[in-house]
């Protein structure tokens, strides 16, 4: 089984890209592989264009879809699952990550006539600097599972889950605490992907 991860951070100096690396140990170990696209080095263009922006308005399923999505849209039918490894900047994805789904989630391909297949599953994982406690009061934790899970992902995959690793910021007391045991659940989220529940 493949699984396509989407990796968005600025930085490998970071938890999250320890987590990354961890969630990948962990599909490997169990037997599976993975592509990546790690959108920053990619340099992956998150600018809609006008072109772009007009085909989706118009809802024109022409073939004029740019080279890069494409490859984005090609590596998601070539997989089982996908995953989405990011840090929380304002309670929200990298505005790269963002774009990305402006981008890739076309008219024809997402939504219209999918040709976009239905993954088996769907998984984020992401890094918060607060705490839950402080994302549930504030009803943050539910603003981002709605906008990923109820509008990005949904009727996208079969099962979807989303994990906040949180208290991950540098100042936290809790990041190096819980350090050996997020990169563990990370691994184990790997490694556990495709296993039947």
């Amino acid at each position: 089984m493949r699984v396509f991860i989407v990796y968005c951070h600025p930085s490998d100096d970071s938890f999250t890209k320890n987590m990354c690396d961890a969630f990948i140990k962990g599909i490997t170990d169990s037997g599976n592989e993975y592509i990546i696209s790690d959108l920053y080095k990619m340099d992956f263009n998150p600018n809609m264009t006008e072109k772009e922006y007009l085909r989706d308005a118009y809802y024109r399923n022409t073939p004029d879809v740019a080279s890069d999505v494409l490859e984005e849209q090609e590596k998601i039918n070539g997989s089982d699952a996908i995953a989405f490894i990011y840090p929380v900047f304002w309670t929200e994805a990298p505005a790269k990550l963002v774009g990305w789904f402006d981008r890739v989630w076309t008219y024809g391909f997402a939504y219209g006539d999918k040709t976009m297949k239905l993954l088996d599953k769907a998984i984020i994982l992401c890094s918060a600097g607060n705490s839950i406690e402080h994302l549930e009061q504030f009803g943050l934790l539910d603003s981002m599972k709605k906008v990923m899970l109820g509008d990005r992902l949904f009727g996208r995959a079969k099962e979807m889950e989303f994990v906040v690793f949180d208290s991950t910021s540098r100042e936290n007391e809790l990041r190096e605490k819980n350090w050996n045991m997020n990169l563990q659940k990370a691994y184990e989220k790997g490694n556990k992907l495709f296993m039947e529940e």
